[in-house]
């Protein structure tokens, strides 16, 4: 099962549910957010999954038209952004660290980079055993809801950025339960989109390079992620496409595991609020960067996956302004 969340063309939030391939979103009765779901399934000691059969269907959807009239909505989102929370992990991705090292990392003679450092310390420990602790992997917070954008809509280039490229990923959906347990709702794509010409700049302007807008969605799917998962990250200039290529996630193609990754995201007490929403990207095996593109205003982004769904896509916006921002002393 795969959910979505969008509006009416009168603004009221709903909630769909997908059941196979090609399928019109069935309307959840009664549901307005894929959070409520999952807060009340917990409660009840349910799978998001049998909560929605149980609950039913109020008719269907037709997904082109929500589509086309730019009505979809984030797959989780929170009323109150400031209380979700977007963080981001690297180097994870089997061929990724390849495509870091490249952009930053000029290596002495027998001397790892701290990007390749990182990834080894991930191909040694990051796939522990059942019910052990693996290595800790890259981590860079990326912003609150507010800095989501939905499927569809523009991710802003502000005009003091040196670039805004791709980034597409898969992206783990949480709430956190009223006793503090971490309950995944399920895993969507993601386009993480970043800075990379700043971030070739200094490695140290990578935790800059991360604040940036992102997109995930359109449809979150349900259960564990497939172990191999494969799709298409695409730009493209006036209707054609300038470069594609594949992309890979899923633990037979990382260095640690989904839970792994989870564990040293919510082992932090001040990650386990009840009632937040968390996204995680689990990080990028190829950039369009790496192939020397530069994105432009009217871009459009795109990544695809069988498992997932509809596609995400995402226009790139341009603002010709940069202003000073002052201080106002009190």
């Amino acid at each position: 099962m795969r959910l979505v969340q969008f509006v009416t063309p009168e603004g009221r939030r709903q909630v769909g549910a997908i059941l196979n391939d090609g399928a019109q979103p069935v309307v959840v009765k009664d549901a307005t957010s894929v959070r409520e779901l999952a807060l009340e399934a917990a409660r009840s000691d349910a799978s998001l999954e049998q909560l929605i059969s149980a609950r039913g269907g109020e008719g269907g959807a037709d997904y082109d038209e929500i589509v086309a009239e730019k009505r979809l909505l984030l797959p989780l989102d929170h009323a109150e952004p400031s209380r979700c929370t977007i963080s981001v992990t690297g180097l994870t991705h089997l061929g990724s660290a390849e495509s870091r090292d490249a952009m930053h990392a000029k290596l002495a003679a027998d001397e790892l980079s701290d990007s390749m450092r990182m990834f080894k310390l991930g191909l040694e420990g990051g796939k522990p055993n059942h019910g052990s602790i693996g290595v800790q992997p890259e981590w860079a917070y990326k912003g609150d809801g507010s800095w989501a954008v939905p499927p569809e809509h523009p991710l802003s280039l502000p005009a003091w950025a040196e670039d805004g490229g791709d980034e597409a990923e898969v992206v783990g959906l949480y709430v956190i339960g009223d006793q503090g347990e971490v309950l995944r709702v399920g895993f969507s794509l993601g386009n993480e989109y970043s800075d990379h010409v700043m971030e070739q700049q200094n490695y140290l302007y990578l935790a800059h390079s991360k604040l940036r807008e992102c997109s995930y969605g359109p449809e979150a799917l349900l259960g564990e992620l497939p172990s191999d998962v494969t799709g298409t990250v695409r730009v493209s200039r006036a209707g054609s496409t300038i470069w594609s290529d594949k992309f890979i996630s899923g633990e037979d193609n990382m260095s640690h595991t989904i839970r792994n990754l989870e564990h040293h995201h919510f082992k932090y007490r001040g990650f386990r609020r009840p009632g937040d929403v968390h996204v995680h990207f689990f990080g990028a095996s190829v950039l369009s960067f790496a192939a020397g593109v530069r994105p432009r205003s009217g871009d459009v982004f795109e990544v695809e996956s069988k498992a997932f769904g509809r596609p995400l896509r995402n226009p790139l916006i341009a603002h010709e302004k940069t202003e000073l921002i002052s201080v106002k002393v009190l």
